[in-house]
């Protein structure tokens, strides 16, 4: 069931809490709300604690104004862990929620048991910022219908699309229902900020994974991540390109079962 944490007049914070036993939070991407996890934690065991909340400005949190910046959303996280009374979680965070993570292993490592980085950036290169930079313009200046218009061809495969267009919609309603201007301010979060060269820092178990084909978070950055990250363990997932949440649901929650286990051994390569 929702509930809402309420840490100022302007900052109210969504949340899902479900389930007892070992705790794990899961960080959504820009433009989607805390539901983009349902497909995973559904093929997931159920004896843990699942924590999901909709970032601010996204799906049922409260319509902040911007602008935002990284550390907000690093306070808003530590916020809600210290509401629920946690003192360790075990993070998993995908594209700008793997951002996120990246900034909470660095600065809070003391909170986290595990790290799992799922299609997430680092190290671009000045040809990838000028293209995020592009979109983040096109979002602030002509809107997520348009923004959104190319979008779903950078996210999803030819043979996805075709076979589920339902599934694009309900992405496409969900980030139209964001307030434009929170949608706007959270992509340039995204847009503007590279922790690369503070990876070397985190010593945590990490597993970093994203699709063979995803453009934006690409496997160049992924082994960046895994080569900075001491003894990480690195999946590219074969054929896919960004949305491997909402199109490879099971394989990801295999990857995340196996990071997860006691038995787990980091620092493995291979693909699922």
């Amino acid at each position: 069931m929702a509930k809402t944490f309420k840490r100022s007049n302007s900052i109210a914070l969504n949340y899902a809490d479900d389930g007892t036993g070992q705790p794990v939070l899961l960080i959504h991407g820009v433009g989607s709300a805390l539901d983009a996890w349902d497909g995973v934690i559904a093929e997931m065991r159920p004896d843990r604690r699942y924590i999901r909340f909709d970032l601010r400005g996204h799906g049922r949190s409260a319509a902040t104004p911007g602008p935002y910046s990284l550390d907000d959303f690093v306070e808003d996280t530590i916020a809600l862990l210290d509401h629920l009374e946690i003192a360790r979680v075990d993070l998993i965070g995908f594209s700008l929620g793997g951002l996120i993570a990246q900034a909470i292993a660095l600065d809070h490592p003391d909170r986290l048991n595990r790290l799992a980085l799922i299609s997430t950036i680092a190290g671009r290169t000045p040809d990838e910022r000028e293209t995020v930079r592009k979109r983040a313009e096109t979002l602030k200046t002509k809107g997520a219908v348009t923004h959104l218009s190319v979008a779903v061809e950078r996210w999803f495969t030819d043979e996805f699309r075709k076979a589920h267009p339902e599934v694009l919609e309900a992405r496409r309603k969900r980030s139209l229902e964001n307030n434009p201007e929170c949608y706007a301010a959270a992509y340039e979060v995204l847009a503007g900020n590279d922790l690369a060269e503070r990876l070397s820092e985190i010593s945590l178990p990490t597993l970093v994974m994203t699709g063979e084909n995803d453009i934006g978070s690409n496997p160049r950055m992924a082994h960046l991540i895994h080569d900075r990250i001491k003894g990480s363990e690195l999946h590219i997932l074969p054929l896919v390109k960004h949305a491997v949440l909402l199109e490879s649901p099971v394989r990801i929650a295999r990857l995340l079962e196996n990071f997860l286990s006691p038995n787990c051994h980091p620092g493995e390569r291979q693909d699922p």
